[in-house]
């Protein structure tokens, strides 16, 4: 049966914070928007930078190319990701502590459907871009992974479990942006995050 989800909704960020965000995040849909409609050969910085508003030289405080702006993850929202981990109450076991975090995350996701929907379809047209985000991930992984062992007390270099944890939370976040974006976006990401998780411990049972 899957469990209810109620995830606490993550402090809010200050005001330069969420300025910085919103920028980014404009200048991402901007180039998603361009790219989707002309091709990105045709697309350039400056358009993008121009549909955006802001300069080529602000554009490039955030994006070394356009590439990155298409394919980037969010550094603010990892570090946010990595200190919410490590908050979690240590009766939690690793995976639990990391369903919570992603629950609270996707709730950000589930409030920008466009975004998200027009970032996959450029991706499929441009499997480069997906490569990209894999690197993202494996590192953001790594990152996680660290966090872990730290909870656990372990020395990640040795011991293979932070590593696993991190992967398969990801494989999970992934597979519900699948489903959520098969689906039409119909259902709420959050509950389909949340059974995604639910799932993991029925693995074993079916394998």
């Amino acid at each position: 049966m899957t469990q209810t989800v109620e995830p606490e909704a993550p402090a809010a960020p200050g005001l330069r914070e969420r300025k910085k965000r919103a920028t980014r995040r404009s200048l991402q849909r901007a180039a998603l928007e361009l790219v989707a409609e002309r091709g990105m050969d045709e697309a350039t910085v400056e358009e993008i930078a121009a549909a955006a508003d802001v300069s080529t030289r602000t554009f490039f405080n955030y994006f070394a190319s356009k590439e990155e702006a298409l394919s980037t993850t969010d550094p603010e929202a990892l570090q946010e990701t990595l200190a919410a981990i490590a908050e979690r109450p240590p009766e939690e076991s690793p995976l639990q502590a990391l369903r919570t975090v992603q629950l609270q995350r996707a709730q950000q996701i589930a409030g920008d459907t466009d975004f998200w929907r027009l970032r996959a379809q450029v991706i499929k047209h441009y499997p480069e871009l997906g490569a990209r985000l894999v690197g993202a991930s494996l590192a953001a992984d790594h990152q996680v992974a660290v966090i872990l062992a730290e909870r656990l007390g372990v020395d990640p270099r040795i011991d293979p479990r932070p590593h696993l944890i991190a992967g398969v939370a990801t494989v999970a976040k992934r597979t519900a942006m699948g489903l959520w974006l098969a689906g039409g976006q119909h259902r709420d990401f959050v509950e389909v995050l949340a059974e995604c998780f639910d799932s993991l411990g029925h693995l074993e049972a079916i394998s």
